[in-house]
C-alpha cells in the first residue's frame, strides 16, 4: 500500500495528515450537536479521538486527513482502504470507502464537495482502488448533494436501516464509484 496520498491542495484548500496541534479543533466541532446530527456515533470520546488520530499515520488502510482553508482546520476526511466482498481467495485492499465532516461554521462553502472530490482522487489516482463507497442517513441532503456532485452514483436506499436517538429508525442511502468512472471524461 502507498504511502499518504497527503498533502494535497485543491483550490483553497490542503487536505493533510493530521498533527497533535489540530486535534482542538477536530474536537470543536466532532461532538458539536449539529454535527452529531447524522452521525451514527453522536459522542466520541476526547482521548480516543486523539489517539486515533495521532494512529492513522501508522494504519496502513487508513487514509484520513484533516482538511485547512488558510490556516484554520475546517473539515475531517477519512478514507479507508477495505477488502471488497466475495468469495474466498478474492483480491484483497481493492475497495475504498470516504466520510467527511465539516466543521458547521463553514458549511454551506463548498468545503465538503472539494473534499470528497479530493479523497476519489487519492483513492483512484494515488491509491488505486477499484470501487468506493460512501453512506449517509438519506435525509441528510448535505452530505447527498455532497456525494452527487462528486460524481457518486446512488446504488440503494436501505430502509429505516439505521437507529437515530431522537428520530428513530431513519433510511440510508448508500453511494459508489468505481476507477473507471472516475477516468471517465468529466468535470473534476
Amino acid at each position: 500500500m502507498p504511502s499518504s496520498p497527503w498533502p494535497v491542495r485543491t483550490g483553497d484548500l490542503l487536505l493533510r495528515d493530521a498533527v497533535e496541534t489540530d486535534l482542538e479543533a477536530l474536537l470543536s466541532f466532532r461532538n458539536d450537536p449539529r454535527v452529531n446530527r447524522f452521525m451514527v456515533h453522536t459522542y466520541v470520546d476526547p482521548a480516543d479521538l486523539r489517539r486515533d488520530w495521532l494512529a492513522a499515520a501508522d494504519r496502513p488502510t487508513d487514509f484520513s486527513c484533516v482538511v485547512e482553508r488558510s490556516g484554520r482546520v475546517v473539515a475531517m476526511g477519512f478514507l479507508d482502504v477495505v477488502d471488497g466482498p466475495g468469495q474466498p481467495g478474492s483480491p484483497t485492499g481493492t475497495d475504498g470507502l470516504i466520510g467527511y465532516i465539516v466543521d458547521p461554521r463553514f458549511a454551506g462553502r463548498g468545503i465538503g464537495s472539494a473534499t470528497a472530490r479530493a479523497l476519489l482522487r487519492a483513492a483512484f489516482e494515488v491509491l488505486g482502488l477499484r470501487r468506493v463507497t460512501a453512506a449517509a442517513y438519506a435525509d441528510n441532503a448535505a452530505s447527498v448533494r455532497i456525494l452527487e456532485s462528486a460524481g457518486m452514483r446512488r446504488e440503494r436506499l436501505s430502509r429505516q436501516a439505521l437507529w437515530h436517538a431522537e428520530l428513530g429508525w431513519l433510511d440510508e442511502v448508500g453511494y459508489a464509484l468505481l476507477a473507471d468512472e472516475w477516468a471517465a471524461p468529466g468535470d473534476r
